[in-house]
């Protein structure tokens, strides 16, 4: 048998098919291995296709209609051909499949597949290769979520599709969602049983457009809403019926026992399609110095702004710090009309690319470039293969602010062009993730997020956005908040400024986000001013910084309140890094310890001090067998290093 699209094998080729009798059921269960989540897919008597999703004895989504609206010649009502299924094993997700055909007409087929995973449940539709339907046009998914509760959830909300995915995670009760709104994905809701959570979202995007959610008119249920194209409003998805067949994106149901527990669900990557780079030794996660946030400030150098001594100073705090990148924002590139994309294939008058990155490789540090992507779009191979004859590292690509079928495609062929010429890639202004990470691992963060940068012209950057966030976006995907503000004040003494900008949190807080906020690259906001002190010694707060890494072998949450606080436990080798933020109250949190397994641990700690940028360091031996009292100061935050005591 064939692959179907993603990667991943069909469940026909694995399992036998069933054919049905008219005295049998259509209605098919699959079941995860801990048998707590369960997918349940059917064929209604009407010849619709529909799914339901139950978490143990809680019916998190009531039977929903799962159906594509082909221009011009919608399907038809079906009927029921066979069905497969393969128990969970080795893997914790059972699979199964379910063909169909239309019952008169043209006969045309079309496959539902599920998924059922300890941590959450996946369906897509397929559409195998056949005569009758040799072009896919889709006008939009009649697919829908319904809700048997009113539960509440988090969201990012929109007023049209071009935007910048951008946004404070709103407070919407799931039947209050109207038909004109846009939800950027994921949609994350408490059920009020217990702890009980789920997330609604996507994975393994290509040959489509990016889906939204929204509400219907009865507000029975939460709707997904494709992305049309530019060129035809009318039209969402066209292309030609690969030789493989068409298959539309998972469409996700993440599950947690516990608010704080989503923060490691990894179902939105386990569902994409597997790496398509072959060797990826070249792909170096860590973090990197940048400008931009703070205005190029560098007290120390005579008209610092875009030019080399200024570049040569970041480049030099980079190497100081450890830091194996130097990120450099717009301005380095050749520009001879305002109005008009840069030329990244060469320097602004006065800027010397290949210098720089010879400056930097002296002092091991390597370059990541800034280009808007309408100086890309067009031109990625020669672009890239001029970064990389440079000696460039990686690519920051922005102000896309699209997520139609067009700008998908440009993903994947910017990453994939990438991989050749072994360069990173930072997307801003782009849509949130969809595990495209894991397909092409040289896609090493991205935006997706309002992070720091918010603080130069608005108040919106909240301790409370903040941990909102780690409930919501950072559940799904690297994100690229460029935490690290160090000029820390209280909200009600802050003031939105460039250069120069303050964060509304306690400094503990912006350390923590290291750990809470996921991304191999963790870009530091701040000037390396604002990383010393008056006499030149490193401020409070960068020996966390040196230390502490941006990828992990394990994460867990280990205790929060929804959108209140939060702490993320994430191991990196044999160590422990714990960090924990509040919203605007201050609080006295117990952090259970049982993660750290037997033994005695030694803890460092940089707790809130009494002033936002005072740190409390502390020091200590613990053991797994209790709970560690941590004070954290209104819009505050701790982070903790654990090593095992020998």
């Amino acid at each position: 048998m064939k692959k179907v699209l993603g990667g991943l094998a069909s469940v026909a080729a694995l399992a036998s098919c069933t054919p049905l009798t008219q005295r049998e059921t259509t209605a098919d269960y699959v079941i995860s291995r801990s048998r707590h989540v369960t997918i349940k897919s059917d064929v209604t008597r009407s010849g619709g296709l529909v799914i339901a999703i139950r978490h143990g004895s809680s019916l998190l989504i009531a039977p929903s209609p799962v159906s594509l609206e082909l221009a011009r010649q919608p399907f038809g009502a079906l009927t029921l051909l066979s069905r497969s299924r393969i128990p969970a094993g080795a893997s914790d997700c059972a699979q199964g499949i379910m063909t169909a055909r239309e019952r008169s007409g043209l006969q045309r087929e079309i496959r539902l597949e599920t998924r059922a995973c300890d941590d959450g449940a996946a369906f897509r539709l397929i559409i195998p290769p056949q005569r009758t339907i040799p072009l896919i046009k889709l006008a939009s998914e009649q697919t829908r979520f319904v809700v048997p509760r009113n539960d509440q959830c988090l969201g990012v909300r929109h007023k049209k599709y071009f935007n910048s995915h951008e946004g404070d995670e709103v407070v919407v009760q799931a039947r209050d969602i109207a038909p004109g709104e846009l939800y950027d994905l994921p949609l994350t809701c408490v059920t009020g049983r217990g702890g009980e959570i789920y997330a609604l979202t996507e994975s393994n995007i290509e040959n489509y457009s990016a889906a939204y959610l929204t509400g219907i008119r009865d507000r029975s249920a939460i709707a997904v809403r494709l992305t049309p194209r530019p060129d035809n409003d009318a039209v969402s998805v066209k292309i030609a019926m690969p030789r493989q067949g068409f298959a539309t994106p998972w469409r996700v149901v993440m599950i947690a026992d516990r608010p704080e527990q989503m923060i490691a669900n990894r179902l939105v990557d386990r569902l994409a399609a597997p790496s398509r780079i072959s060797d990826t030794g070249w792909v170096k996660p860590g973090k990197a110095a940048w400008g931009w946030w703070s205005g190029l400030l560098a007290p120390d150098v005579p008209n610092a702004g875009h030019n080399m001594p200024t570049y040569r100073r970041y480049i030099d705090f980079a190497a100081r710090m450890h830091l194996p990148y130097y990120l450099i924002d717009e301005g380095w590139a050749a520009k001879s009309d305002p109005n008009t994309p840069a030329d990244v294939t060469a320097s602004a008058a006065g800027i010397d690319i290949p210098e720089l990155v010879r400056y930097a490789a002296q002092r091991h540090v390597r370059l990541i470039l800034w280009a808007d992507w309408n100086s890309v779009k067009d031109r990625v191979e020669p672009v890239l293969t001029q970064w990389q004859r440079w000696g460039i590292a990686g690519m920051k690509a922005d102000f896309i602010y699209r997520q139609d079928q067009d700008v998908v495609a440009f993903y994947h062929r910017l990453l994939a062009s990438a991989a050749r010429h072994h360069l990173l890639v930072d997307l801003h202004a782009a849509f949130v993730p969809r595990g495209l990470d894991r397909t092409y691992p040289n896609y090493i963060t991205q935006e997706g997020v309002m992070g720091n940068e918010y603080n130069r012209w608005s108040r919106d950057v909240t301790a409370g956005y903040n941990v909102r966030t780690a409930y919501s976006r950072a559940t799904i995907g690297p994100m690229d908040y460029t935490p690290g503000g160090f000029r820390n004040v209280t909200p009600a003494e802050f003031r939105y400024r460039a250069p120069a900008p303050e964060v509304m949190t306690t400094r503990a807080h912006q350390l923590a986000l290291f750990v809470v906020f996921p991304s191999p690259l963790m870009v530091l906001a701040d000037a390396p001013v604002a990383y010393h002190t008056s006499n030149g010694n490193w401020a409070p707060g960068v020996d966390f910084l040196q230390e502490v890494p941006t990828v992990w072998d394990e994460t867990r949450g280990i205790a929060g309140a929804f959108g209140e606080w939060i702490a993320v436990a994430r191991r990196h080798g044999k160590n422990w890094y714990v960090g924990m933020i509040t919203n605007e109250h201050g609080r006295t949190v117990s952090l259970p310890l049982t993660f750290l397994g037997t033994g005695k641990w030694r803890v460092q700690a940089w707790v809130d001090g009494k002033a936002p940028v005072a740190i409390d360091r502390r020091t200590g031996i613990l053991s797994a067998d209790g709970n560690l009292i941590v004070p954290l100061a209104p819009s505050g935050g701790a982070v903790l290093t654990l090593v095992r005591d020998r």
